[in-house]
This record gives structure tokens, sequence and C-alpha cells, in this order.
């Protein structure tokens, strides 16, 4: 299995604006995990104090282990959970998957920092692309909303629009029903790479993967899968996700 990657995105504990400070590369079958800072964490430290990670306290550091790190690992539903099995059907993830694809789906958000976890997303050969994530900001969707939301249909179709209005946070892009209520918005950190990719083709696409119960968590709620292209564009290439290690 090719090594996969996964970044850490820091969000300002004042505001709500989000960086991304880390970049996970994990081969599961060797075992080898490796960490290092990217770029972003100086532009987070320049603007809104970061503080790094007590697990990771040497910027320019590359830190290696047999063993997923502490600070990936506590957000990884524990393997003897009695509740493991329904976890990973709201994840939509197979009974045996990994650490590693689970933290690519459940974006490893805790109450007691102000971390998060997201997937590289891959181009292929062809210029495509699949991104899978859950839909966020479910307390942020009025009441009219919500009941539609209530009534989605696993395999639904979705519209993915971009915010026009500016935000300090950046942009945002909407996930809509076809009859037009928005439901949530799409990870802040994924958005100027749709946005990219809605920009150039007309083939984008979203659509319902799975309903949580509604006694789910409310960030596990809805899962979703948007499929699209870029021509010229290259994911996640920006000086911000360049590791300060080789």
């Amino acid at each position: 299995m090719n090594p996969r990657t996964l970044f850490l995105g820091w969000r300002e504990p004042s505001g709500d604006r989000r960086f991304p400070v880390g970049r996970l590369d994990a081969n599961v079958e060797l075992p080898l995990y490796r960490f290092r800072y990217i770029h972003g964490a100086k532009r987070a430290q320049k603007e809104a104090h970061f503080p790094l990670a007590l697990d990771f306290p040497e910027l320019h550091k590359d830190y290696r282990s047999p063993q997923l790190f502490a600070l990936f690992r506590n957000r990884v539903i524990a393997p003897r959970r009695p509740d493991r099995l329904k976890y990973l059907s709201r994840l939509a993830l197979p009974e045996d998957a990994d650490s590693i694809e689970i933290l690519s789906v459940n974006s490893g958000q805790r109450m007691t920092d102000f971390y998060e976890v997201f997937p590289r997303l891959d181009k292929r050969e062809d210029g495509s692309f699949t991104c899978r994530f859950l839909l966020h900001g479910w307390s942020h969707v009025k009441e009219p909303a919500k009941r539609r939301a209530g009534r989605l249909r696993e395999g639904e179709a979705l519209h993915m629009e971009l915010e026009t209005a500016s935000s300090e946070a950046g942009p945002a892009m909407q996930a809509k029903t076809t009859d037009d209520h928005i439901i949530g918005w799409a990870p802040r950190y994924f958005v100027p790479d749709l946005a990219a990719a809605m920009r150039e083709t007309s083939k984008c696409s979203a659509h319902v993967v799975r309903i949580a119960p509604q006694t789910s968590p409310a960030k596990q709620r809805v899962l979703i899968e948007m499929h699209g292209c870029w021509d010229g564009h290259e994911p996640m290439a920006d000086d911000d996700y360049l590791p300060l290690v080789a």
C-alpha cells in the first residue's frame, strides 16, 4: 500500500480562521508514520499566535514513528468500543477500516483542542477527483432547512455553491438540496480546490452517501461525496502545504 497523506488543521480560538499546519504521511503496512509542520504553521504563528503541538514541539523537526502519533491516535475510535461498528457505518467505512481511513472522513475534531484532520485531495491521471466529507455547520442551518435535511435520502443529488459574501474565515461553499434548501457547508480546507474545479468545468456533482440517525452527533449527521475534474489546477499545492523539512 502506498503512503497516504493527511493534513492537520488548526482553528484560531478567538475567531473562525483556519490554517493547515502539519502533514502526516502514513504507511500502515510497514508501519511508518511521519509528521512535519508545513508553511501554514508559520503563517498561523504570525497571524494568529499558533502554539506548536505538545506532541511536536519543534517546528523544523522530521518526526518519525512505527506507531501512529498520539495526537492523531486519540481522534480514532478505540477498537474495543462496543459502538465501533455503528460508528464506522455512519462514516460509510468497512468494519476493518484502519486509523488513516477513519481520520480521512471523521475530521478528528475534539472538544478539548482546536485541531482537525483532513485528507489530501488527489488528482487522478485524467484530472478527476473524488472528495468525501461530513457536512459542516449543522447548528447554523435554519429550521426549515433542518426539516428538509431530515428528509434526505442516500444517493440524493445536491448542489454545491460558492458563497459570494466575504468573510475573515475565507470562502465558504454551501450544500443545497435540489429544491434550494441550504443544509450545510463543505469543510473550509477543501473550498479553494473545489471552487477551482467548479470554475474549470461544469462536470462537478455531489450526492448524499450516508444519513446517520437523528441521535448521532450533528457533525456526523450527513456524509457527502463530490466528484469533479481539474484541468490545469493542482490541489493543495500552494505554499501553505509545503513541508518545512524536505
